[in-house]
């Protein structure tokens, strides 16, 4: 199998596990948001720790160690991915999965804001079109809804800047799941504890279906992440930002049609410019790469490309 066609498998892959995330967190109730936030922490490191000691890549936290500024960096990732998981989480069960696949779908978007005000690039007149576009979806959407979909914002926000914090970084996925999960684990250690200690926890008394697939949160995490770094690392720019739109489509599919969550037109025409602000900022980025190879000598041609991941 050559590395493309396998890098559209594991693309493909992720992708497919983020679509379908709500039908596995909908099967984990009775437990809370943050009693699933917790244990996902909590077996995330234990499915990536027993990874690494099998690929015997332990030494990576000694180096890291060394560098007070990205263990820094790592608290300030930990913190973001725990507020998007978190909100994930609380989005899904409580009935609001069609806003939690607007957030990511206006994720793209919130990335090239940041680009602007963090990191003070200059964005191509494409790009202001598709976020006066995307800013144009969110005021539609908050008259629709009679708030702003701040479920939705807060995903796009605390990925976008988890995603520019990663970037600054340079871990690879595993070592970098390893070191977040691990300095939220205590927390959510303590939290669990302290659930058990008022019998308010789900953990061993539902069901051992249900204790499994708290167990299994880890592995749900860690895989499509681990996939989606062996796609990012063979396929061009162009291709995988086509691929990441998958997820949210299938989360709007799973919120529309299976829980039956409602789509009013106004909401609709809201999606309608989210997806006309997408279309031009994905054109232009798919003209301007091949533009840029066009310009290069093949053999400096870097498909070993970095898009957002998902939670």
């Amino acid at each position: 199998m050559t590395p493309l066609r396998l890098g559209y498998l594991y693309g493909l892959g992720a992708y497919l596990l983020w679509g379908f995330f709500p039908l596995y967190l909908k099967l984990l109730r009775p437990a809370g948001a943050l009693e699933i936030l917790a244990h996902r922490v909590v077996w995330s490191v234990v499915f990536v720790a027993l990874l690494l000691g099998a690929l015997r890549n332990v030494g990576f936290l000694r180096a890291l160690l060394r560098r007070p500024w990205a263990m820094a960096g790592m608290v300030a990732a930990a913190g973001l991915i725990a507020v998007n998981w978190g909100t994930y989480i609380y989005g899904v069960n409580s009935g609001r999965v069609v806003e939690t696949a607007l957030g990511y779908f206006i994720n793209p978007l919130v990335v090239v804001l940041l680009g602007v005000t963090v990191l003070r690039e200059r964005l191509r007149p494409a790009q202001w079109v598709a976020l006066g576009i995307g800013a144009s979806a969110v005021v539609v959407l908050t008259v629709d809804y009679g708030r702003l979909p701040w479920l939705a914002l807060t995903l796009a926000f605390s990925f976008a800047g988890y995603g520019l914090v990663k970037k600054r970084l340079g871990l690879p996925p595993a070592e970098g799941l390893f070191v977040e999960s691990a300095v939220l684990a205590l927390p959510a250690l303590g939290y669990l504890a302290w659930l058990s200690a008022r019998a308010e926890s789900t953990f061993g008394h539902v069901s051992a279906g249900h204790t499994a697939l708290l167990v299994l949160a880890g592995a749900a995490t860690a895989i499509p992440l681990l996939m989606f770094a062996g796609a990012a690392n063979r396929l061009p720019l162009s291709s995988l930002g086509m691929v990441q739109y998958l997820a949210p489509i299938l989360q709007l599919g799973c919120g529309v049609l299976i829980f039956h969550e409602p789509m009013p037109p106004a909401r609709l025409a809201g999606f309608g410019l989210v997806w006309l602000a997408l279309i031009v900022f994905t054109t232009d980025a798919v003209r301007t790469s091949r533009r840029t190879r066009s310009r290069r000598p093949e053999s400096t041609v870097d498909h070993g490309v970095v898009v957002p991941a998902q939670s």
